[in-house]
């Protein structure tokens, strides 16, 4: 089973690059985030007429947005709001050989690193201190989260450690939080299992870099985590560099994870 996750920063502008990408990886299940779009809005019909029948989404107008497509059936597809907000930034279904996907869009936290100055930092140390909540209180079994989860947690998951230490995303009070939700709930780091922490690992390279290759310049933003009972089912992790140069692509690459199910 080959399992995407992808902050496609708009589904409707790069529909073609999704439909593309599916294809070409043979993915089963397609995990999008910042799709961007209202439901009524979602191009379900060419997901469905590409082969992922089974679709559940939720979205707004010009922000948020998540969705997963996917070959298999699913259940069970509901959904949580976070810090009182009725916004679009987390599904979760169940496929029908019980594994549980969970899809999340953290928020990018502004500019400025501090939680009494800055309210969208705030807002998204609030949010993972929920997801933390969240699942502290029920047992992860047969579980994926993946997502744009908006931190570069390890010294390797950003082009200068020294020099990002007070940047939003790799700031210690969220690479500490991120590293305790992941060790105290015993996830499963898949990026970081089959990629060693002393070697680079990006999802993410800023539009402002005229050329993202040269500068390199990334940060690893996008993750898969499974809960410990997979990790002797995971096969392999692949983190799609190459889409980067893709045309108007999004400023994020998709991840796949294979799993011998």
């Amino acid at each position: 089973m080959r399992i995407a996750t992808w902050n496609i920063n708009s589904v409707r502008l790069r529909l073609h690059h999704v439909l593309r990408f599916i294809k070409e990886q043979n993915i089963d299940v397609m995990c999008l985030q910042e799709t961007k779009t209202k439901n009524e809005f979602f191009p379900i019909s060419e997901f469905i007429d590409s082969g992922m029948k089974y679709c559940y989404f939720r979205g707004e107008k010009s922000y948020n947005g998540v969705a997963i497509l996917s070959k298999i059936p699913l259940r069970n597809n509901s959904f949580e709001l976070w810090c009182g907000l009725n916004d679009t930034r987390h599904v979760s279904v169940i496929l029908e050989n019980n594994i549980k996907i969970h899809n999340f869009y953290v928020p990018a936290g502004g500019d400025l690193p501090d939680i009494n100055l800055n309210e969208k930092f705030n807002h998204k140390i609030s949010f993972i201190r929920e997801i933390f909540d969240f699942f502290k209180n029920q047992k992860i079994l047969k579980t994926i989260l993946v997502g744009d989860l908006n931190i570069a947690p390890y010294e390797n998951d950003v082009w200068s450690h020294k020099q990002l230490l007070n940047v939003v995303s790799h700031t210690p009070i969220e690479t500490d939080l991120l590293n305790k939700l992941i060790k105290d709930l015993k996830w499963v780091d898949v990026g970081r299992k089959f990629i060693s922490k002393d070697e680079k690992l990006y999802s993410w390279w800023s539009y402002r870099n005229r050329d993202w290759k040269k500068s390199n310049r990334g940060r690893r933003l996008d993750h898969i985590w499974v809960s410990k009972d997979l990790d002797s089912s995971l096969k392999s992790f692949l983190s799609c560099k190459e889409i980067r140069d893709w045309e108007r692509p999004s400023d994020h690459v998709p991840l796949i994870l294979e799993l011998t199910i």
